[in-house]
Protein backbone atom coordinates (compact mmCIF):
# COMPACT_ATOMS: atom_id res chain seq x y z
CA UNK A 1 0.00 0.00 0.00
CA UNK A 2 1.38 3.41 -0.96
CA UNK A 3 2.09 6.17 1.52
CA UNK A 4 -0.81 8.11 0.00
CA UNK A 5 -3.25 5.31 0.82
CA UNK A 6 -1.89 5.11 4.38
CA UNK A 7 -2.53 8.86 4.75
CA UNK A 8 -6.17 8.52 3.63
CA UNK A 9 -6.70 5.62 6.01
CA UNK A 10 -5.19 7.63 8.88
CA UNK A 11 -7.35 10.68 8.21
CA UNK A 12 -10.49 8.51 7.96
CA UNK A 13 -9.66 6.87 11.27
CA UNK A 14 -9.21 10.26 13.00
CA UNK A 15 -12.54 11.48 11.64
CA UNK A 16 -14.25 8.30 12.85
CA UNK A 17 -12.81 8.65 16.37
CA UNK A 18 -13.78 12.35 16.50
CA UNK A 19 -17.35 11.45 15.54
CA UNK A 20 -17.62 8.70 18.13
CA UNK A 21 -16.26 10.83 21.00
CA UNK A 22 -17.34 14.40 20.33
CA UNK A 23 -20.57 14.37 18.31
CA UNK A 24 -22.67 12.90 21.19
CA UNK A 25 -21.30 15.65 23.47
CA UNK A 26 -22.22 18.33 20.96
CA UNK A 27 -25.72 16.87 20.64
CA UNK A 28 -26.10 16.77 24.43
CA UNK A 29 -24.99 20.36 24.72
CA UNK A 30 -27.44 21.51 22.06
CA UNK A 31 -30.32 19.55 23.58
CA UNK A 32 -29.33 20.42 27.14
CA UNK A 33 -27.29 23.46 28.08
CA UNK A 34 -28.07 25.71 25.12
CA UNK A 35 -31.81 25.06 25.31
CA UNK A 36 -31.76 25.61 29.06
CA UNK A 37 -29.89 28.85 28.47
CA UNK A 38 -32.44 29.87 25.86
CA UNK A 39 -35.27 28.94 28.21
CA UNK A 40 -33.61 31.09 30.86
CA UNK A 41 -33.51 34.04 28.47
CA UNK A 42 -37.18 33.51 27.65
CA UNK A 43 -38.05 33.42 31.33
CA UNK A 44 -36.19 36.70 31.91
CA UNK A 45 -38.14 38.36 29.09
CA UNK A 46 -41.35 36.90 30.47
CA UNK A 47 -40.58 38.34 33.90
CA UNK A 48 -40.01 41.78 32.37
CA UNK A 49 -43.35 41.61 30.55
CA UNK A 50 -45.15 40.43 33.66
CA UNK A 51 -43.92 43.40 35.67
CA UNK A 52 -47.01 45.22 34.40
CA UNK A 53 -50.08 44.46 36.47
CA UNK A 54 -53.54 43.62 35.14
CA UNK A 55 -54.83 47.13 35.91
CA UNK A 56 -56.17 49.06 32.95
CA UNK A 57 -55.13 52.46 31.67
CA UNK A 58 -58.09 54.82 31.59
CA UNK A 59 -58.39 56.09 28.03
CA UNK A 60 -59.89 59.31 26.71
CA UNK A 61 -60.23 59.60 22.91
CA UNK A 62 -58.13 56.47 22.57
CA UNK A 63 -55.21 57.84 24.61
CA UNK A 64 -54.22 56.85 28.16
CA UNK A 65 -55.38 59.58 30.55
CA UNK A 66 -52.47 61.26 32.31
CA UNK A 67 -52.58 63.61 35.28
CA UNK A 68 -52.47 67.21 34.02
CA UNK A 69 -49.85 69.64 35.23
CA UNK A 70 -50.68 71.42 38.47
CA UNK A 71 -49.05 73.66 41.05
CA UNK A 72 -50.53 74.32 44.49
CA UNK A 73 -49.51 75.09 48.08
CA UNK A 74 -49.62 72.27 50.63
CA UNK A 75 -50.30 72.22 54.37
CA UNK A 76 -46.67 73.07 55.08
CA UNK A 77 -46.68 76.14 52.86
CA UNK A 78 -44.59 74.44 50.15
CA UNK A 79 -45.33 74.44 46.43
CA UNK A 80 -46.30 70.99 45.16
CA UNK A 81 -46.56 69.99 41.49
CA UNK A 82 -47.21 66.79 39.59
CA UNK A 83 -43.44 66.31 39.49
CA UNK A 84 -43.39 65.72 43.25
CA UNK A 85 -45.35 62.52 42.59
CA UNK A 86 -43.07 61.17 39.84
CA UNK A 87 -42.10 57.58 40.57
CA UNK A 88 -44.86 57.29 43.16
CA UNK A 89 -48.21 55.53 43.25
CA UNK A 90 -50.83 57.86 44.72
CA UNK A 91 -54.50 58.41 45.40
CA UNK A 92 -56.33 61.62 44.43
CA UNK A 93 -59.34 63.15 46.19
CA UNK A 94 -61.19 66.47 46.20
CA UNK A 95 -62.54 67.64 49.56
CA UNK A 96 -62.87 70.60 51.93
CA UNK A 97 -62.12 70.79 55.62
CA UNK A 98 -65.56 71.96 56.77
CA UNK A 99 -67.41 69.32 54.77
CA UNK A 100 -70.02 67.85 57.13
CA UNK A 101 -70.84 64.77 55.06
CA UNK A 102 -68.83 62.58 52.70
CA UNK A 103 -65.38 64.06 53.35
CA UNK A 104 -65.37 62.56 56.85
CA UNK A 105 -65.54 58.88 55.80
CA UNK A 106 -63.38 59.60 52.75
CA UNK A 107 -60.49 60.89 54.83
CA UNK A 108 -60.91 58.27 57.52
CA UNK A 109 -60.61 55.71 54.73
CA UNK A 110 -57.50 57.44 53.39
CA UNK A 111 -55.94 57.31 56.84
CA UNK A 112 -56.45 53.52 56.77
CA UNK A 113 -54.89 53.37 53.32
CA UNK A 114 -51.98 55.53 54.51
CA UNK A 115 -51.37 53.21 57.46
CA UNK A 116 -51.54 50.12 55.26
CA UNK A 117 -48.58 51.47 53.26
CA UNK A 118 -46.68 53.25 56.01
CA UNK A 119 -43.40 51.56 55.01
CA UNK A 120 -43.74 52.38 51.30
CA UNK A 121 -41.62 55.41 50.39
CA UNK A 122 -43.18 55.47 46.91
CA UNK A 123 -46.79 55.83 48.03
CA UNK A 124 -48.59 59.14 48.42
CA UNK A 125 -51.96 60.92 48.50
CA UNK A 126 -53.04 64.17 46.83
CA UNK A 127 -55.94 65.99 48.50
CA UNK A 128 -57.19 69.11 46.71
CA UNK A 129 -59.42 71.53 48.61
CA UNK A 130 -62.43 72.83 46.66
CA UNK A 131 -62.80 75.63 49.24
CA UNK A 132 -59.39 77.30 48.96
CA UNK A 133 -60.63 80.66 50.27
CA UNK A 134 -60.95 79.22 53.77
CA UNK A 135 -58.69 76.19 53.49
CA UNK A 136 -55.39 77.98 53.96
CA UNK A 137 -52.15 76.08 54.59
CA UNK A 138 -52.63 76.67 58.32
CA UNK A 139 -56.16 75.26 58.24
CA UNK A 140 -55.03 72.28 56.17
CA UNK A 141 -52.16 71.66 58.58
CA UNK A 142 -54.50 71.47 61.57
CA UNK A 143 -56.88 69.24 59.60
CA UNK A 144 -53.99 66.92 58.70
CA UNK A 145 -52.84 66.75 62.31
CA UNK A 146 -56.36 66.11 63.60
CA UNK A 147 -56.87 63.20 61.20
CA UNK A 148 -53.42 61.70 61.75
CA UNK A 149 -51.70 62.41 58.45
CA UNK A 150 -48.12 61.16 58.77
CA UNK A 151 -47.13 60.22 55.22
CA UNK A 152 -44.67 62.86 53.92
CA UNK A 153 -46.11 62.29 50.43
CA UNK A 154 -49.65 63.19 51.50
CA UNK A 155 -50.14 66.78 50.39
CA UNK A 156 -53.32 68.66 51.25
CA UNK A 157 -53.38 71.47 48.72
CA UNK A 158 -54.92 74.87 48.23
CA UNK A 159 -54.62 77.50 45.53
CA UNK A 160 -56.51 79.29 42.79
CA UNK A 161 -60.18 78.35 42.98
CA UNK A 162 -60.87 78.22 39.23
CA UNK A 163 -57.72 76.23 38.69
CA UNK A 164 -58.80 73.63 41.27
CA UNK A 165 -62.27 73.26 39.79
CA UNK A 166 -60.84 72.87 36.30
CA UNK A 167 -58.46 70.22 37.60
CA UNK A 168 -61.34 68.35 39.26
CA UNK A 169 -63.89 68.48 36.46
CA UNK A 170 -61.70 68.44 33.35
CA UNK A 171 -58.40 67.04 34.60
CA UNK A 172 -59.77 64.10 36.57
CA UNK A 173 -63.47 64.10 35.69
CA UNK A 174 -64.18 64.06 39.43
CA UNK A 175 -67.17 66.34 39.87
CA UNK A 176 -66.86 69.41 42.10
CA UNK A 177 -69.18 72.44 42.24
CA UNK A 178 -70.60 75.08 44.51
CA UNK A 179 -74.22 74.40 45.46
CA UNK A 180 -75.95 76.52 48.12
CA UNK A 181 -78.81 74.02 48.28
CA UNK A 182 -76.71 71.19 49.75
CA UNK A 183 -75.30 70.84 53.24
CA UNK A 184 -71.95 72.56 53.44
CA UNK A 185 -72.59 74.66 50.32
CA UNK A 186 -70.44 72.51 48.04
CA UNK A 187 -70.80 69.13 46.41
CA UNK A 188 -68.13 66.88 44.98
CA UNK A 189 -67.39 63.33 43.95
CA UNK A 190 -66.97 60.78 46.71
CA UNK A 191 -64.57 58.75 44.59
CA UNK A 192 -60.80 58.36 44.56
CA UNK A 193 -58.57 58.25 41.49
CA UNK A 194 -55.54 55.94 41.45
CA UNK A 195 -52.37 57.12 39.70
CA UNK A 196 -49.38 54.99 38.72
CA UNK A 197 -45.67 55.87 38.92
CA UNK A 198 -45.72 57.46 35.48
CA UNK A 199 -48.71 59.70 36.16
CA UNK A 200 -51.39 57.65 34.40
CA UNK A 201 -54.86 57.01 35.85
CA UNK A 202 -55.31 53.28 36.38
CA UNK A 203 -58.15 51.01 37.49
CA UNK A 204 -59.35 47.43 37.54
CA UNK A 205 -62.26 46.10 35.50
CA UNK A 206 -65.75 45.21 36.67
CA UNK A 207 -67.48 41.86 36.16
CA UNK A 208 -68.30 42.85 32.57
CA UNK A 209 -64.73 43.74 31.63
CA UNK A 210 -65.28 47.50 31.78
CA UNK A 211 -62.89 49.77 33.71
CA UNK A 212 -64.21 50.84 37.09
CA UNK A 213 -62.29 54.12 36.58
CA UNK A 214 -62.61 55.32 40.20
CA UNK A 215 -62.87 53.84 43.68
CA UNK A 216 -65.76 54.54 46.04
CA UNK A 217 -64.36 56.42 49.01
CA UNK A 218 -67.46 56.99 51.12
CA UNK A 219 -68.01 53.46 52.45
CA UNK A 220 -65.66 52.01 55.04
CA UNK A 221 -64.36 48.46 55.15
CA UNK A 222 -66.18 47.98 58.45
CA UNK A 223 -69.52 49.08 56.94
CA UNK A 224 -69.12 46.84 53.89
CA UNK A 225 -72.25 48.37 52.29
CA UNK A 226 -73.91 51.77 52.52
CA UNK A 227 -77.65 52.43 52.82
CA UNK A 228 -78.02 52.23 49.03
CA UNK A 229 -76.45 48.77 48.94
CA UNK A 230 -73.19 50.01 47.39
CA UNK A 231 -70.17 47.95 48.40
CA UNK A 232 -67.04 49.39 49.97
CA UNK A 233 -64.04 49.60 47.61
CA UNK A 234 -61.25 50.45 50.02
CA UNK A 235 -60.10 46.82 50.08
CA UNK A 236 -59.71 46.65 46.31
CA UNK A 237 -58.05 50.08 46.32
CA UNK A 238 -55.40 48.72 48.68
CA UNK A 239 -54.94 45.65 46.50
CA UNK A 240 -54.48 47.78 43.39
CA UNK A 241 -52.05 50.16 45.08
CA UNK A 242 -49.94 47.13 45.96
CA UNK A 243 -50.02 45.96 42.34
CA UNK A 244 -48.87 49.33 41.01
CA UNK A 245 -46.08 49.57 43.57
CA UNK A 246 -44.65 46.36 42.11
CA UNK A 247 -44.66 47.65 38.53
Amino acid sequence: MSKTNYSYVGISFIILVFGIIFIPKIINRISGEDIVREDSRSQDISKQINKKSDLMFIEVNGEPKKVPNFSFTNQNGKTVTQDDYKGKVYVVEFFFTTCPTICIPMNLNLIQVQNAFKDEANFGIASFSIMPETDTPEVLKKYADDYGVTNPNWHLMTGNRDYIYELANAGFNLYAAENPDVEGGFEHSGYFALIDKNGFIRSRTDNFGNPKVYYRGTVTEEQKYNDDGEEQEISILKEDIAKLLKE
